[in-house]
C-alpha cells in the first residue's frame, strides 16, 4: 500500500503546499488504524487472525467496530489538520527534498508509481473492492448458515467447522474478486503474469512471519516463567476480561512491532482462556474479537516496528522527522478509540 500511495501523496502534498514529514501518519492512518482493525469486513489478516479462537467473523460488532474506526479517523484526521495548520502558519511548507529514489525500497516505488500509469475506469477498479465485501457477507450470513456441514464435521471431526467458515468467506471472496478483476480486464492484460508473480512473492513475507510468531509464541508458552505472565494478565481484571484481554494484545504488538504477531501470539496462548472468560462472564465474543483486533493496533507501531521503518524508508523520512504524528495518529487516538469500545460493549453489550 505505501508503494502505491507514497507517489500520489508527495505530487498532492506539493501541490498543496503541506509538509512532506507528515505524509508517513497520513498514510499510516489510512491504512495502519480503521481500515485496519476496526472497520467489520475488512479482509486484513488482524481480523480475521481471532476467527479460529472465538468462532466469529469479520463483521464481528459491527457497530462497535464503526463507532471506533469514526473515532480514530475524525480525530486523526483533526490531528494532522491541525499539525498542517500550525505548519502553514509558521511559514513551513511542503520543504526541499531530494525526490530521487534510491536503494531497493525506492526502486520498488518507483517501480510501483510506473504501473500506477493505467487508464482503468473507476467502477472497472472499485467493483472488486466491492465485490470482497459484498461476497463476504453473503458467504457469511446467507449461504453458509443455509448449508448443513455435518458431513464434513463426521468426515474430518478435528475440523472447527464453526471457526472456520469465517476464514472460508474471506479466501472465496478474495479469489473471486481477483478473477473478477482479470476478466474484466481482458485484452488489457499488461504484465499480468508479472502481477500474479509479485502478488505470490509478496505473499510470503506476511505467511512467514505470522506462522513463525506463532511457532515463537507456543515455544514461549511452554516455557514454566510463562505461567505466571499468563495468570497476571488473565487476573488483572477477572470480572470484566476485555480489560485484560487489551492490555495483552496491545502489549505483545508493541514487544513485537507487529498488530498480527502481537494477535498471533496472544490468541495461540490465551485465545481458549478469554473465551472461556468471556462465556462465563456473559461478554460476546464478537465484542472479544473487535476489541482484541483493535488493541492489537495500538502499541504496534513503536518506533522499532518494521511497517514504521519501511514506511519512512520509502517517504525518504526519519524517526525524528516523522514519528510523532504518526505515533499520534496510530497509538494514541486508537488506544482511546478502543478505551470507548470496551466501555459501550460493557455498557450495553455487543452490537
Amino acid at each position: 500500500m505505501a508503494f502505491a500511495i507514497y507517489p500520489i501523496a508527495k505530487d498532492l502534498f506539493r501541490a498543496a503546499d503541506i509538509p512532506k514529514r507528515l505524509i508517513p501518519a497520513a498514510i499510516a492512518l489510512g491504512s495502519f488504524t480503521f481500515t485496519m482493525t476496526a472497520l467489520p469486513g475488512t479482509p486484513a489478516i488482524q481480523n480475521a487472525i481471532p476467527i479460529p479462537y472465538y468462532n466469529t467473523n469479520v463483521f464481528a460488532a459491527p457497530i462497535l467496530g464503526i463507532i471506533g474506526g469514526t473515532i480514530m479517523f475524525i480525530c486523526g484526521w483533526m490531528w494532522l489538520q491541525s499539525r498542517a495548520r500550525k505548519a502553514n502558519a509558521a511559514g513551513e511548507g511542503y520543504g526541499q527534498h531530494d525526490e530521487e529514489d534510491t536503494g531497493s525500497i525506492g526502486a520498488a516505488a518507483k517501480e510501483a508509481e510506473v504501473l500506477n500509469t493505467h487508464h482503468t475506469s473507476f467502477t472497472i477498479a472499485m467493483i472488486p473492492l466491492v465485490l470482497v465485501i459484498g461476497l463476504n457477507a453473503i458467504l457469511t450470513y446467507v449461504v453458509f448458515p443455509s448449508i448443513d456441514f455435518s458431513s464434513l464435521q463426521t468426515q474430518f471431526p478435528d475440523l472447527n467447522v464453526a471457526g472456520s467458515l469465517g476464514l472460508w468467506s474471506i479466501i472465496i471472496s478474495l479469489v473471486v474478486a481477483c478473477v473478477v478483476l482479470i476478466l474484466l480486464r481482458i485484452g488489457h492484460w499488461n504484465n499480468l503474469q508479472k502481477t500474479i508473480n509479485r502478488g505470490t512473492y509478496d505473499s510470503m513475507l506476511p505467511i512467514f512471519n505470522t506462522a513463525s510468531e506463532v511457532g515463537y509464541g507456543a515455544v514461549i508458552a511452554s516455557l514454566a516463567g510463562f505461567l505466571i505472565i499468563r495468570d497476571s494478565i488473565l487476573n488483572l481484571t477477572p470480572d470484566n476480561p476485555l480489560i485484560s484481554e487489551a492490555v495483552a494484545m496491545t502489549t505483545l504488538a508493541g514487544i513485537t512491532g507487529s498488530s498480527s504477531g502481537g494477535l498471533s501470539i496472544a490468541l495461540s496462548t490465551l485465545g481458549e482462556d478469554y473465551l472461556r472468560m468471556a462465556v462465563n462472564a456473559g461478554i460476546d465474543p464478537e465484542l472479544m474479537h473487535r476489541v482484541a483486533v483493535m488493541a492489537a493496533g495500538g502499541l504496534d507501531t513503536l518506533p522499532h516496528s518494521g511497517a514504521v521503518i519501511t514506511l519512512l524508508a520509502i517517504c525518504g523520512l526519519t524517526h525524528k522527522q516523522s514519528y510523532l504524528n504518526l505515533a499520534m495518529v496510530t497509538m494514541v487516538i486508537p488506544l482511546v478509540a478502543v478505551v470507548a469500545v470496551i466501555i459501550l460493549g460493557t455498557m450495553f453489550g455487543s452490537f
